[in-house]
Parts: C-alpha cells; structure tokens; sequence
C-alpha cells in the first residue's frame, strides 16, 4: 500500500518551505519514525519521520525545491521493496566498416578505413598496377576516380601514400615589449567561474528580519570596555571543580547572562517592546543566544533566564549549540527573546555594531579577550580586556539608560562577586 508523503505544519503562519535532503532515495527501506526527509522553512528546519517501514517508491519533490505545508512530496510503499528499473536493452552494436591494412615500401603499416572494392570494379591502368604491385597492395582494394570507373595511376599513389603529417606553424617570435617607465605585470587567466546556489528560507528570513530592524527601529549602539581579570581568575580557580559537579565547563556566556539579567532588572526599558501606541514593558527575562547552526546564525532563547543558576544556563547553551549544528532545534525554542547576546569574539572579532532582533529593543555585543595596556590606581599594566557593544531601539531607549545598562555589566563583569550578592 502506498502512503502519501505529506508536508506537515512547521508553525504559525507559515504556509511555504523549502525541501531538504532526502535520507533515503526511491527503493531505499526505511523503519518507521525514521527521519524521511528535511524540511526547511524560514525559522527552523524539522524531520518528516517515516508513518511506517517501508520502502520510498517515489519522490515528486527533490532537494532545492519549493512546497507548500499539505502538500504530497513522496510515496512510502509499505507491501514491499520498490521494483529495480527495468534495464534498458542495449542497442546492437554498430557495424564497425572493416579496416584494411596498407603496407608502405618502408615496412610500416598504417590501418585505414579502405573499403573492400565490390565485384565488377574497374579496370586498373597499368601504371596504376605497377605502382600496386610494388606496394604490395591488392588492386581490387583500390576504388578507381578514371572514366568507367578506371583505376588510375593517381588513384594507385593516394592509396599506397602515408597521410601527410599535420603542418605546424612556427612559434611567432615573443613579442618585444615597449620601452615605458612602469612594467605592468601579466595577469595568468584564472579560474573565473560563478556557483548560484539557493537561499534557504531560513538565511531569506534572517536576512528580512535584518533589513526590516534597520528600516524600522531607531538603532544606535554605545560602547565601552570590560577587565576580564576578576571573571578569568573565578573560572580558573572553580573551572574543574564545576565540571565535575555539574558535567559542563564553565564558560564566560552563564557570567554575561547572569550580567544582562542584573542590567535587565536596572533598566527594563531595554527588555520592553514597542507596541504602537504602547510600551509593553516586562517582569521576566526570555534572553536569546546567538549561535552558529548548520544552515546559519540562530537566537535560541532561555526561557526565565533571571530563575536560572550558572550551571542551568550553561547546560541549556550547550545544548542548544550542538542540536543547531544539526539543525534540530524546535521551532518554539527560537520564538519570544525579549533580548539577545551574540558573541562574535569567538570568531575573532574586536569589535561591531550588532543588530536588534525585531521587536526586541536591545542586544548586547561581546568581542574577542585581548591582552592591552590600561591604567590602574595611576600604573599603566597589561590587562585581559573586551570590548562590548549594546546596540538598542531609540524610540524605547534613551542614551542613558543604554550608558547605565553598559556600565552595570561592565560592573558586575569586573566584580562578579556582586553576581552571587545580588547587588
């Protein structure tokens, strides 16, 4: 019995997708609630598990291609093991014209495409028979040009003569360049080839949503600096003894996020929505993680960051990074951030402009760790130090209370102890 292969609903609103990979091809068995194919749609990419063990016995949509949630994209057979192609009888081979071996006065022999003559061809002139003789080759193998099909001495010569060898051209002489005062170098051809490949959905939204925040929000962005010493030395000093309890590393993301939390509490105009004509403003924090997935960045958000300890926020962030590399994030899972952190220092960068995720009102930015030169209590001594940025919606928040909210993480970073104290 063959069963319909359905795109099944990915999520609100959402009525177009872009087909995957397909994890078995036509003929292929597979178990049920074996994953089938991917389906991607512009916020996540889920699995279509198997309805039940079979073989795929025909696929109507191949990867690349665009369908709509319902529609029927395969067929799962579930009676038996698809049929191989018939194979295609293979055509008679062609006759191949008999080839004739011609031997020259030098010995050599070259094999050519001379047709046997048919009976009745036409006489050979004597010199033409002298000339094959000598040659050795059979005058009835030679197709005569004369009047009443004769074969004549010319006829003889061309077919007893090797073919002549290919003329080539000399090399032109190289070309005497001009006398000038700059020498521009040659430039070798390379290779200048271009690859279109398709967007997926969810780099088509990530790039929407990216334009839509900078043609509707006031953004802005504030900097300053943070002295990583405190927040190095605490995790080196406890980084073993929290793996071993709690089965993760401790990383600086939980130290950031605890931050942003204490910040968020400080000034909410960063954690509310602009809901014209309201500000909705927010007792809870959902704060978004950017993270690297297999199809592209991704904001997972933790849920009720302010009830979560260090351990919870760096279990919850490792998992979300290891299921976005395999793309198996839910779809509720990135939906509802009222604030976001992306840390680019992990790629190496110094330091950037984030963008806000609509409609959040504020992201915070976090750059590579380096060693610079600062002053302290009047000496100048080397410092591990980060640059962070808070880009943020003007219509929501006014340039203090961006400065305030920068300078409480950059507090609380600097002192952590005041994290465990709540102050």
């Amino acid at each position: 019995m063959a069963i319909e292969l359905k795109v099944p609903e990915v999520g609100e609103s959402i009525t177009e997708v872009m087909i995957g990979a397909w994890k078995k091809g036509v003929g292929e068995p597979i178990a049920a609630d074996e994953s089938v194919v991917e389906i991607e749609s512009d916020k996540a990419t889920v699995e279509l598990p198997a309805p039940a063990a079979g073989v795929i016995s025909q696929i109507l949509k191949q990867e690349g291609e665009q369908a709509t949630v319902g529609e029927v994209i395969g067929y799962l057979d579930t009676v038996g093991a698809a049929s191989p192609p018939a194979p295609t009888p293979s055509a008679s081979p062609a006759v191949q014209p008999q080839s004739v071996a011609v031997r020259h006065r030098e010995g050599s022999t070259m094999i050519g495409s001379v047709q046997p003559a048919t009976a009745g061809a036409g006489p050979v002139m004597p010199a033409a028979a002298r000339v094959l003789g000598e040659a050795g080759v059979p005058p009835q193998t030679v197709s005569g040009t004369g009047p009443g099909g004769r074969v004549t001495k010319a006829d003889a010569t061309a077919a007893v003569s090797p073919p002549a060898a290919p003329v080539v051209a000399p090399a032109p002489p190289p070309a005497v360049p001009a006398m000038s005062s700059v020498t521009v170098p040659a430039i070798s051809p390379g290779a200048r080839e271009e690859r279109p490949v398709l967007m997926s959905p969810i780099r088509r939204r990530i790039a929407e949503r990216l334009v839509e925040a900078q043609h509707e929000a006031a953004l802005l962005t504030t900097f300053n600096e943070v002295d990583m010493t405190e927040v190095m030395s605490l995790r080196k000093k406890f980084k073993d003894r929290f793996a071993d309890r709690h089965g993760v590393k401790l990383g600086f993301m939980s130290f950031f996020v605890r931050a942003a939390v204490e910040a968020l509490r400080e000034v909410p105009q960063v954690n509310a929505e602009f809901r014209d004509p309201h500000i909705v403003y927010r007792d809870y924090c959902d704060i978004g993680i950017a993270v690297g997935g297999g199809k592209g960045l991704v904001v997972p958000v933790l849920r009720n960051a302010e009830q979560m300890n260090f351990a919870e926020i760096e279990q919850a962030i490792g998992e979300f990074a290891r299921r976005a590399a395999d793309n198996k994030l839910k779809l509720e899972e990135l939906q509802g951030g009222t604030f976001t952190i992306s840390n680019g220092g992990v790629y190496g960068s110094m330091m950037s402009t984030p963008i806000i995720n609509p409609p959040q009102s504020g992201i915070l930015g976090l750059h590579a760790i380096q060693d610079r030169p600062v002053a302290v209590d009047g000496q100048v001594v080397i410092r591990p130090m980060m640059y962070i940025a808070l880009s943020y919606d003007h219509r929501l928040v006014d340039g203090r209370e961006a400065v305030t909210f920068l300078k409480r993480i950059k507090d609380t970073i600097e002192d952590p102890s005041r994290l465990m104290l709540e102050c």
